[in-house]
């Protein structure tokens, strides 16, 4: 069995063959299917996903940090109201990214910070976008560093040292599509890092692995960046499926 930790199913993408495309990741073993949030325009495609596959779609709630607009506070009391109303896996996917508008890093960082609080309230693992900002999201983890802060490091894309670091603050590491691609590099020192510290991820509609690099993603191509891992690692993807399918309950309690 396998897990995708984090997984944008609700997306527009899908919207032509999504009953097809979740068929095929069931067929290759993906029956876990982890929902990051975006921010309030999405909920009610995400609440409807989970309706029509409520034993395997799990939900986390959050404010996406590219969505940290002027209407931020707004939408971080609809995040906040929604955990009111009812329960998630996670909040998430917060963080900050750099990539595209250095402008809002101030209102990134509050909205990051509130976001973990929250997290550490309801007892809930939070689930970290980072892009082009390893050292601002650093300093934000290491100001709210305790027992409670835990999570996943979503997409990481950093370095060896870097990994090191994510995993000092109880985040495991979310590997996708990047660890196929030629120029991805952290294929070079992945096997550094044990395997109990990592889960693996598709952020599809995003970064697919190759051979379908700058294609669609979707969650079945999991299966081939659970290969590229089981490579990796020398051992069997059977292995890492179990393995990092472990993890993920260990960090979302289901």
């Amino acid at each position: 069995m396998l897990t995708d930790t984090h997984t944008h199913l609700y997306s527009e993408s899908f919207d032509e063959d999504r009953e097809i495309m979740m068929q095929r990741a069931l067929d290759a073993g993906v029956k876990r299917f982890f929902i990051p949030a975006i921010d309030s325009n999405y909920a009610e495609a995400m609440f409807d996903l989970e309706k029509a596959y409520p034993d395997n779609v799990h939900l986390m709630m959050g404010l996406h940090p590219t969505s940290v607009k002027e209407n931020y506070k707004e939408e971080l009391q609809f995040v906040t109201s929604q955990f009111k109303c009812r329960n998630f896996i996670g909040v998430g996917e917060i963080g900050i990214d750099l990539y595209w508008d250095k402008s809002t890093l101030g209102i990134q960082q509050e909205a990051f910070r509130y976001q973990i609080q929250l997290a550490k309230k309801y007892k809930l693992p939070i689930v970290i976008h980072c892009r082009d900002a390893f050292d601002e999201v650093f300093e934000v983890l290491e100001s709210e560093k305790s027992p409670k802060l835990f999570g996943i490091f979503h997409c990481f894309t950093g370095t060896l040292e870097q990994a090191h670091k994510a995993i000092s603050y109880n985040m495991k590491l979310g590997i996708g599509g990047v660890v196929t691609f030629k120029n991805g590099k952290i294929d070079t020192f992945l096997n550094q890092i044990p395997l109990s510290e990592i889960v693996l991820e598709t952020d599809s509609p995003y970064l697919s692995p190759v051979p379908y690099r700058g294609k669609r993603n979707e969650s079945s191509y999991l299966a081939l960046i659970c290969k590229k891992v089981a490579e990796i690692y020398s051992i069997s993807e059977e292995k890492v499926a179990e393995i990092t399918t472990q993890n993920s309950k260990d960090i979302f309690s289901i």
